[in-house]
Formats: structure tokens, C-alpha cells, sequence
């Protein structure tokens, strides 16, 4: 009976979930129409499809990235895709203070803020812990802290507009898989703060909604070069996922799974069985791949 009810519980679960998610489907694009949205992280991958979501559906656009050249071409074609306006900032959110700078340039360009896309990441490596303590150190600035800056710098903004916070993290974020260590200790932090920070935001009654994102594989090029070979499943395509994300923020969604089986089912086997999801995430590689890199 103990057994079943662990199994009957999360099975229901995901039913009504599934049942709560689609009757929720009223999405339109005309919700960001003339919306003022800044995207991080959005020179290559989702962020970068984001934009050009959010641009076609008339959006003013500020995105951040580090590399200039790459962040110009992303600007030129949300322009040409139809975007209110698209303006740019370059910098490392390594910086404290070019994460605090981002926002300020977004109030001085846009007048405002309606929704905040955080999306960077730092570079990390997809293999065993090589015990460098360092490079976990520089990921949480990146990865962690910075969206903690700029969450503060832009909270003023936000509760003046009702608007929403969206943060892209990771299964890493929910899970322990290996090759990730100093990624997903980032992405746990996430979690906890933001989850910890929406119930506060409730309890004081402040209209600022903060939209959890839990991703799966997705075909970006930074995962495809670093775990393609490794990972026996197939990625989902980031044009997708990143309108999933939009979607998500835009109804103010508590958290979004993408793709919702492939991540949420795992979520509820960690539930009622943790040592056989392990087990099937282990399964789930070849580490004979991994050692040739």
C-alpha cells in the first residue's frame, strides 16, 4: 500500500499538472507588444532566439552579452524582425557593477522595465570535478550572483510596472548528474533563492511574478560541442525552447519544464524512487565518449 501510494500520488500529480499547464495555454503575442524586456546571455543559443521572439512580437529589446560583434548582428535582425526598438550592452557579469549597469542603461534607453530574462552563463567544462575550487568561485559570480545584482538593481522597475522576473536554469538545477558539478552548484543557488524570493514578494503583496525555467538537452552550440557525443538522448530544438521561456514569463508561470515529460517525469521518479532515476541518468551517457575528450 506504502508502495502504491508513492507511485499513485506523483502519477496524479503529473495529470493535473499536465491539465493545469494546458488550460493555461492563452498565450499571445500581443502581451509583449511594446513590452521593455532585457535578455542576458542573448549573443548566441536561447538568449539569442528570445530576441528575435520577442522582436517580432514588437517588443523594445535590450540584450547583454560579451562579445560586441556578435551582439551588433543579433540587434541588426531583431530590427529587420520588427522589434519597438533593440540596443545593446557588452561586459562580463563576472563585473557586479556592469551587472547593476545593464539595468540602469535600461531604464535610461527604455524608460522602464517590464520583464528581466536572465540568461547568461559562464564558461564551465562537461567532465569529472577536477577539484578546482576557483573556477566554482568565478561560476557563482557569473552564473549566480550576478543574477542576484541585477534581480535587486531591477526590483524598483519591476514593482512600478508588475512586471516579471525570468530565470533560465537548468535540470542540473533540480538534479544531480555528473560532469556538471561547479554548473549545477550554480544552478541549485538559483532555485533556492528565487523560489525563497517569490514567496517573499507574495507575503509583501508585491506585483513582480518570478518565472522558474527548468531546461532539458537543447540543441545550442555550446551544449552540442560539449556533450553531444556524451549524452545518449536527443537535444530539443533552442527556437522552440526559447518561446517556451518567453511564453512562460509573459503568463507569469511559477515554473515551466521544457520538454515538459522529459523533464518533469524524472523530477517525480526523484520523489518515490531516487536511487533507480541515478541509476537511468547514468545510463544515459557514454562515458567511454567523455574519456577521449
Amino acid at each position: 500500500m506504502g508502495l502504491l501510494r508513492k507511485i499513485f500520488i506523483p502519477f496524479v500529480g503529473l495529470v493535473l499538472a499536465f491539465c493545469f499547464y494546458s488550460a493555461r495555454e492563452d498565450f499571445k503575442p500581443e502581451m509583449l507588444k511594446g513590452k521593455r524586456v532585457i535578455v542576458t546571455g542573448a549573443s548566441t543559443g536561447i538568449g539569442e532566439q528570445m530576441a528575435y521572439h520577442l522582436a517580432r512580437m514588437g517588443a523594445h529589446v535590450l540584450i547583454t552579452a560579451r562579445t560586441e560583434a556578435k551582439l551588433q548582428k543579433v540587434i541588426t535582425r531583431c530590427l529587420e524582425l520588427g522589434a519597438a526598438s533593440a540596443q545593446y550592452v557588452s561586459g562580463s557579469m563576472e563585473d557586479e557593477a556592469f551587472a547593476e549597469h545593464v539595468v540602469k542603461e535600461a531604464e535610461l534607453v527604455l524608460g522602464g522595465l517590464d520583464m528581466l530574462i536572465l540568461n547568461h552563463v559562464g564558461n564551465s567544462y562537461f567532465n569529472y570535478f577536477d577539484g578546482d575550487v576557483g573556477h566554482v568561485q568565478k561560476l557563482l559570480k557569473i552564473n549566480f550572483l550576478s543574477y542576484v545584482a541585477m534581480t535587486v538593481s531591477a526590483l524598483p522597475r519591476l514593482k512600478d510596472s508588475g512586471g516579471s522576473i525570468v530565470v533560465v536554469s537548468s535540470m542540473a538545477g533540480k538534479v544531480g548528474f555528473p560532469f556538471t558539478a561547479p554548473y549545477s552548484a550554480t544552478k541549485f543557488a538559483l532555485d533556492g533563492f528565487f523560489s525563497s524570493l517569490r514567496q517573499e514578494l507574495i507575503i509583501q503583496k508585491v506585483d513582480v511574478s518570478i518565472t522558474l525555467c527548468i531546461l532539458g538537452f537543447v540543441d545550442t552550440e555550446s551544449a552540442m560541442k560539449a556533450a553531444s557525443d556524451v549524452v545518449l538522448m536527443s537535444p530539443a530544438p533552442k527556437e522552440e525552447c526559447a518561446l517556451e521561456i518567453i511564453k512562460g514569463g509573459a503568463l507569469r508561470q511559477r515554473e515551466i519544464y521544457y520538454k515538459y515529460a522529459a523533464t518533469k517525469i524524472p523530477l517525480l521518479i526523484r520523489d518515490w524512487a531516487p536511487e533507480l532515476l541515478d541509476y537511468l541518468i547514468r545510463r544515459s551517457y557514454n562515458v567511454e565518449n567523455l574519456k577521449k575528450n
